[in-house]
């Protein structure tokens, strides 16, 4: 399917889908928008019983998403700390659509969809399929833009630059090793523009269908890169956590970018949750940690003092009080046992205001999914707003996590040698003859080998210690090392076997 098809698909689910969102001004004021659902596919209140019938099956949040609260990286934790939080909206709350689908990652990425982003970034050159990453990487010593995109949805793909060397585990200390995805290094010079920055990123939006994406540009990196971040829609509404970040350059082009190339399909359907109820569940599971450290008091209570939970002298138990209070059934008991000064100081207090019914990305049972949620706007008055996610499907639809599993004990041979990526490889004579290069150390002998196969050839070093049982200081050496295959070599890509990437040819 073209872009443009894409993107009139796109186009119509927005507007026959529910989308409600709420402005909530402090003097009241309320500002809703609804768009009428198409035909067919509401699910109004007279059908409840039909809908019960065929029910979903339930979604299992894995743990760390367990109640489906959620904030972006780098923002505050919703939970507030040990004395939690409590959101309190400035206006009425929507109810929002009385059910909305999941959507998740299904198909594999073409070709023809890596060669589009390819060439919407500034890349030439054709994909090739190594394992089941799509990868255009730069030929002679590996300089140059890079592109992966896993073949599988959602089609995770990252573009970089890497200026050459040693990299990834193949770098030891005091060599300048850069680790993989790292942004090109900046020339200097100032950001372009937040609208310079957007206009740069527009075509690479166009490419992934998003370019009705929710697009921000107000994050600068390293002085001189501007970072543009864009959420796309999904069938017909706002998505969080599944955004695309792309970094543009002084000079205006992108440097560095991530994303996901495949749209998620749409899956099952599920009541949900209007937004008061949500921000009800939020702010159950925002309640906070509790004092952190050592609790209760110092030393013994003083004398006379009975301990919280003991009856006192009229026979009631004392659970606890405020200094000045006297003890339940006795007059004489002197003050209240101590407290911590966090069991003393209340929740943090942050406005809400404004609600939006959307889909939150979420960790179901081992794979990545858009879940119905609400996105709430908290602006706290000493810092920037923030969103924070409640997911909207309804409680009864929400299994518990599942208990993790013991995790096996590894063989004791296992783990002992470090994986070697091959940084190169050049061609001899009729092309049997394959010189690869990579990074090791003065401590250990290294043998290669190669597996051939109709469509590539694989290479795996073997580090064998020299003399294990003495010290050894660990110094990086380029190791270079020859192996002959039974054929030529021809147009087969060569394939590190720790890895699976492909090996550039040097």
């Amino acid at each position: 399917m073209s872009g443009t098809e894409n993107g009139q698909r796109r186009r119509r689910l927005l507007t026959a889908s529910v989308a409600a969102g709420v402005l909530l001004a402090g003097g009241g004021g309320v500002y809703l928008a609804v768009a009428a659902t198409a035909p067919g596919k509401a699910t109004p209140s007279g059908t409840a019983d039909a809908a019960r019938a065929a029910a979903p099956p339930p979604l299992r949040l894995e743990s760390g998403t367990d109640g489906g609260t959620g904030i972006a990286p780098g923002e505050p934790d919703p939970g507030g700390g040990p004395n939690g939080t409590v959101y309190t909206a400035k206006g009425p709350l929507p109810q929002g659509p009385s059910s909305a689908a999941v959507h998740r990652p299904e198909g594999l990425v073409t070709s023809a969809e890596v060669t589009r982003l390819a060439e919407a970034l500034g890349i030439s050159g054709s994909p090739a399929l190594v394992g089941e990453v799509w990868t255009i990487r730069p030929e002679k010593d590996g300089s140059g833009a890079r592109l992966d995109v896993a073949r599988k949805a959602p089609g995770n793909w990252t573009y970089s630059w890497y200026d050459g060397g040693p990299a990834g585990d193949a770098c030891l200390k005091g060599k300048a090793c850069p680790p993989p995805g790292e942004t090109k290094p900046s020339p200097g010079g100032s950001p372009v523009s937040e609208a310079a920055a957007k206009a740069a990123a527009a075509p690479v939006l166009k490419a992934i269908g998003q370019d009705d994406a929710k697009v921000t540009a107000t994050q600068v990196m390293n002085g001189s890169v501007r970072v543009v971040n864009a959420e796309p829609v999904v069938g017909g509404l706002p998505t969080y956590g599944w955004s695309t970040g792309l970094h543009i350059g002084p000079d205006g082009r992108p440097v560095a970018g991530s994303g996901m190339l495949k749209e998620p399909a749409k899956g099952d359907t599920y009541p949900v949750i209007g937004a008061e109820k949500a921000l009800a569940e939020l702010n159950e599971a925002s309640k906070g940690t509790g004092p952190i450290g050592i609790g209760g008091c110092a030393t013994d209570p003083p004398a006379g003092m009975p301990e919280a939970g003991k009856k006192t002298e009229g026979g009631v138990p004392d659970i606890g009080r405020d200094l000045d209070e006297p003890a339940t059934g006795a007059t004489d008991a002197p003050g209240a046992p101590c407290q911590s000064i966090a069991d003393r100081v209340p929740p943090d207090e942050v406005p809400v205001t404004r609600a939006v019914f959307g889909l939150a990305a979420q960790d179901v049972a081992g794979e990545r999914l858009l879940v119905p949620a609400w996105l709430f706007t908290a602006d706290p008055a000493d810092m920037a707003p923030y969103t924070v996610t409640q997911t909207a499907v309804a409680p009864e639809f929400l299994a518990p996590p599942a208990k993790p599993s013991p995790t096996p004990t590894p063989e004791p041979d296992e783990g002992t040698s470090p994986a070697r990526q091959v940084e190169s490889y050049r061609t001899e004579g009729d092309g049997r003859k394959l010189t690869v290069t990579f990074w090791g150390g003065v401590c250990s002998e290294y043998t290669v080998t190669a597996t051939e196969s109709a469509d590539r050839v694989t290479v795996r070093v073997k580090e064998t210690p020299i003399d294990p049982g003495r010290a050894c200081i660990a110094i990086a050496v380029e190791v270079t090392k020859p192996v002959t295959l039974d054929r030529p070599l021809g147009d087969r890509p060569v394939v590190d076997g720790a890895s699976g990437e492909a090996v550039p040819r040097r």
